[in-house]
């Protein structure tokens, strides 16, 4: 299950286009903080950040992870776990990976048919926008961690089923998250700096799963290697299921 988390949580922390009121049903409470994210990071070429990543839910409790996480324009994002293992998340734009090198194995899929709540951090290297993901946006009762942060509560947007069955993309090729996978998605913002702190994606049946960033910086300059991945001699390549 929480492998199934993390091929979504791709694409939502960059934001790139004005959010538009038509699209999403937003506050004017949330409005203001919305505004600030995205003019933070909307000139960003690249991002790096720290994480904290924690995962819980009723069967296995909670299990936390920490690394350093890149972000670089255009859909590209790279996520090195370092404990409590080494793990390795990467999304050259198109493709994600996931590779677990104690396991020798990895697991490949398209980007559009990701469903981990980083694809949406795709609103970090320009892949969708705030508006897109979210049918509507307000500010939550939620305590921040911060002082001074405010909570910004994100119901997100369903998928639209074509005829044959299959999902629609976006005018810019990101996805927007499933309505059944996601009840809602807490982002802490800083309403004056419009820095993002956290991130909860909230699911059915208890599961929740969060990332916690710190030590931001902007426009470094990042390789292009880190953006690709190859696969080691004798690692398994597995493919997600459609």
């Amino acid at each position: 299950m929480k492998q199934t988390v993390i091929f979504f949580l791709a694409g939502a922390l960059l934001i790139i286009g004005p959010l538009n009121p038509a699209q999403a049903n937003i506050s004017p409470r949330a409005a203001a903080a919305a505004r600030a994210l995205e003019a933070r990071y909307h000139d960003a070429k690249t991002l790096q950040a720290i994480f904290l990543e924690r995962y819980s839910d009723s069967r296995q409790g909670l299990q936390a992870e920490s690394g350093k996480v890149y972000f670089s324009r255009p859909g590209r994002m790279r996520w090195e776990y370092e404990a409590p293992e080494q793990k390795l998340f990467i999304s050259d734009g198109k493709t994600v990976w996931f590779y677990v090198p104690s396991d020798h194995t990895v697991t490949r899929a398209p980007m559009k048919q990701s469903t981990d709540w980083r694809t949406p951090l795709a609103l970090l290297t320009g892949k969708a926008k705030l508006s897109q993901l979210c049918q509507s946006l307000d500010l939550s009762a939620e305590n921040p961690g911060s002082q001074g942060d405010v909570v910004l509560r994100c119901l997100p947007r369903g998928e639209k089923p074509k005829a044959n069955g299959s999902t629609e993309e976006n005018g810019d090729g990101s996805i927007a998250p499933v309505d059944e996978q996601f009840d809602q998605v807490l982002l802490e913002v800083n309403p004056e700096s419009g820095e993002l702190a956290d991130v909860r994606v909230l699911q059915p049946g208890g599961i929740e799963l969060e990332y916690r960033f710190g030590n931001w910086q902007e426009n470094l300059p990042l390789a292009e290697s880190l953006f690709r991945f190859q696969a080691p001699p004798g690692v398994a390549i597995v493919e997600q299921p459609k």
